[in-house]
């Protein structure tokens, strides 16, 4: 298990990568301001499973994530972490 921490978009990430997880799959674990959100979750937390070597293929953990938060964002439109309470 490996852990980094990044800040995209001015959001604070705690990032866990386990390589080969099980025997089987990588597994990627994103940890942040549960206030906040990301174009893969709005709740403080993702976990994803992901076939084994892909994360290096990408040339590891911080710039797999880097890259699916920026194609996700892109994707759905994604534009801002802070919600609303009103």
């Amino acid at each position: 298990m490996k852990n980094h921490n990044i800040t995209w978009r001015n959001i604070e990430i705690e990032i866990t990568y386990t390589p080969d997880k099980f025997g089987l799959v990588d597994h990627i674990e994103l940890h942040f301001d549960k206030r906040l959100s990301l174009p893969v979750s709005d709740t403080g937390y993702r976990s994803n499973f992901i076939p084994t070597g892909t994360v290096n293929a990408h040339g590891g953990a911080v710039l797999f994530v880097t890259k699916w938060l920026d194609h996700e964002a892109g994707r759905t439109g994604w534009n801002g972490a802070q919600m609303s309470l009103f």
